[in-house]
């Protein structure tokens, strides 16, 4: 249980005398605390601190030198792919050190600098979230168009086949590199708890715990709360027990470096006090102190809301979801595209397998069962076969022993799952058939879970699920599957369905590949 300490402050004058703090079972003196500031800007010529969190630093670095090997990587390859590599290059056959110094110096230096002009190496951007990659192809965009701007404007016939695999190449290398570099970072965030940001919380107490729950809840964000200061008063956390220590009526800079904290995260209400957050900013300023807020508009997600000050009060628009409209659309073609080069593709698979369940208990190689999908349309989910064909009838025998609560029935070691059966369960192939509903317009890649039919009507907030198509992957799914409550599970479902994109929906099937790997929640 966190511990939970208040103070009772001396009335002084000086704001550098030293302040009495009382803990719960002991007293300490607090060392004097800086004034803060009152507003009144540093001089221009000061130097500001260096932040407290640095680990974005060396990650940069190892960012802008795989980007410019990512490009001389492309650049090597388009020349040994074509002959005319060096076409338009004058007297490049004869001495060819012009048109090195072009492939591989310039034109990585000339990637790195516009990729760093659309913000790709912004630390805000790195390790998390589709903004990152979402400013890469940006930025290739941008340098396929210099390239084209350049050539035209000098008259320089290139090869047009060279330099459009050079500038593909290199875009789809950089995005690997990113990838694998925020794999990585990923990694090194969960088992060292290292690259990442300490937090300390500030807000009432359920806010703070609320926002404490969700930034934990992926440890590849590097988010990690270590203090919880509330503004309700010590009397609001007797008897409640907390995952970090909770702190009342303290100077807050002064307890981010006593914690060793290097971010505060002003949570709900508490970004809401007139003039409060625009003080707490003031005294960070030079701090190297980052600050963050948490709005109690939650579960919305960034390409939704929009800040637009009007006669300097900062307005937060959020607009409504993308249900419809050409995104959709594309969604849709992606789909079934995707869906009918996967069955045409993995065809060896399936006979593999549907041998392997004949075998193992004869009778039908398919399951079917009716879901429930878009506006409650109903259809029949193809899965392959996990359980003894007399599975429906031996439910009633073990519904007491359901590890799930919600609408499904979840069991760890379920006696009706044959052994082949579980190695398709934990691998994820038995939903491999669902390819075919997706290619006929019933399933989607990414979405919600299709819920079965023969558990009565979706009421409340469960029934937003249906506005798009159920999907074969989702952010449920990559969130921790089977090993999720119900209401957890219909939250995130709910995420999607409000926030979704193309871009997200590319994540969630780059992040489906680690979980199915990791067999994580899944039986």
């Amino acid at each position: 249980m966190g511990e939970v300490t208040t103070s009772l402050q001396r009335p002084v004058t000086n704001t550098g005398r030293s302040k009495l703090v009382r803990h719960v079972d002991s007293f300490e003196i607090q060392p004097p605390t800086p004034p803060s500031h009152n507003g009144v800007p540093r001089s221009a010529w000061a130097r500001a601190r260096r932040r407290v969190s640095r680990w974005h630093r060396p990650y940069t670095i190892a960012l802008l030198l795989l980007d410019f090997a990512a490009v001389m990587l492309a650049d090597w390859l388009a020349q040994e792919a074509f002959g005319q590599a060096r076409a338009g290059f004058y007297n490049a056959q004869e001495d060819p050190t012009w048109f090195y110094t072009v492939a591989f110096l310039l034109l990585p230096l000339g990637w790195v600098v516009i990729l760093w002009g659309n913000r790709a190496y912004d630390r805000r951007y790195l390790g998390l979230g589709p903004d990152e990659f979402k400013r890469v192809i940006r930025g290739g965009v941008a340098v396929a168009a210099t390239v084209s701007f350049i050539a035209f404007a000098t008259k320089t016939d290139l090869s047009r086949y060279t330099v459009g695999f050079a500038l593909l190449g290199a875009l789809t290398l950089v995005l690997v590199g990113r990838l694998t570099a925020r794999f990585l970072l990923h990694m090194v965030r969960r088992r060292a708890g290292h690259a990442g940001h300490r937090m300390v919380l500030v807000g009432t107490l359920p806010e703070c715990l609320e926002v404490f729950t969700a930034v934990t809840r992926n440890p590849g964000a590097g988010l990690v709360p270590v203090a919880i200061h509330i503004t309700d008063g010590y009397a609001a956390a007797r008897g409640i027990e907390t995952p970090v220590p909770v702190y009342a009526g303290r100077d807050v800079l002064a307890l981010v470096r006593e914690v060793g904290g290097d971010t505060i995260a002003v949570c709900g209400s508490a970004s809401a006090e007139p003039g409060e957050l625009r003080r707490l900013a003031w005294q960070l300023e030079g701090s190297g102190v980052d600050l963050v807020v948490a709005p109690q508009l939650t579960d919305i997600a960034g390409p939704r809301v929009h800040i637009r000050p009007i006669e300097g009060l900062p307005l937060l628009h959020v607009e409504e979801p993308t249900l419809s409209g050409p995104a959709l659309l594309m969604k849709s073609l992606m789909d079934r595209v995707a869906a009918g080069l996967g069955l045409l593709l993995l065809a060896p698979l399936f006979a593999a397998i549907a041998l392997a369940i004949r075998i193992s208990d004869p009778g039908p190689v398919f399951f079917r069962q009716p879901r429930v999908g878009h506006e409650g349309r109903t259809f029949r989910v193809w899965k392959f076969r996990t359980m003894y064909v007399d599975a429906e009838d031996r439910l009633a025998g073990l519904v007491d022993q359901n590890e799930t609560d919600g609408m499904l029935f979840k069991m760890k070691q379920d006696p009706r799952v044959f052994p082949v059966g579980r190695f398709l369960r934990a691998s994820s192939l038995d939903e491999l058939p669902q390819l075919i509903n997706v290619l006929w317009g019933e399933m989607s890649l990414v979405g919600p879970r299709p819920l079965p039919a023969d558990d009565g009507d979706f009421l409340g907030d469960v029934r937003r699920r249906l506005l798009v198509r159920p999907g074969m992957t989702g952010l449920w799914q990559v969130s921790g599957r089977s090993d999720l409550s119900w209401d957890e599970a219909v939250r995130l479902d709910l995420y999607y369905v409000d926030n979704w994109s193309l871009a997200y929906d590319l994540s969630i099937l780059w992040r489906t590949v680690g979980v199915v790997v990791a067999r994580k929640g899944a039986y």
